[in-house]
């Protein structure tokens, strides 16, 4: 389940409704697929486009997206800092960022157009994100350095980043709550309540 953070108003939600309403207005869509029981999430590429077809020619037909992959980092991976250090800074793309996480964890940074203050969206397995293209973010992954996706582009070529030049995202750190999420301190953790009918 994914975390939204608003660092300036020391606000967090994690209930998966409450995130996909304050990401709507900023055209992000978010939604969370079914993973318990579906595949080994370190099955072979192949092996997990079979698993989620369905929904992935669904969103091909949505979106008008052509292609799609699995992308694979580990700690292991060469040159994962140089790598991590070209996403880190702001920018945007020509096509919307599509992806679904199979498994580990990672965190955009959004930020918006229209004035609101810079969030952050932690996303694990089960997480389907969209991110607009034109949109100004940036990414990193958490600590445990290990991230696998599914990704869906208009273009074969796939997409570069658009760096914006702005130095921004040097003043935000990752802050990954993990699937265990504790209430820092000064942070107001939002949930949907449970109401008895």
């Amino acid at each position: 389940m994914a975390y939204l953070r608003i660092p300036s108003s020391d606000r967090v939600i994690e209930d998966a409704e409450s995130i996909r309403r304050f990401l709507l207005p900023h055209g992000i869509h978010y939604e969370r697929w079914p993973v318990a029981g579906r595949i080994d999430r370190d099955a072979t590429q192949e092996e997990i486009l079979a698993a989620y077809a369905p929904e992935v020619e669904a969103l091909k037909e949505s979106g008008g997206y052509i292609t799609a992959d699995v992308v694979n980092v580990t700690p292991d991976v060469p040159h994962l800092q140089e790598m991590l250090n070209k996403f880190k800074q702001e920018h945007r793309h020509a096509e919307d960022e599509v992806r679904f996480i199979v498994k580990g964890r990672g965190i955009f940074y959004i930020n918006p157009e229209n004035g609101d203050p810079v969030f952050s969206i932690e996303i694990e397995e089960g997480d389907l994100i969209n991110v607009p293209a034109g949109t100004k973010h940036w990414f990193d992954l958490c600590a445990d350095r290990t991230i696998r996706a599914i990704r869906l582009f208009r273009e074969k070529a796939g997409w570069t980043p658009l760096y914006t030049g702005d130095a921004i995202a040097s003043g935000y750190q990752p802050l990954c709550f993990g699937p265990n999420p504790i209430a820092t301190k000064g942070f107001r953790i939002e949930q949907a309540a449970a109401i008895a009918v």
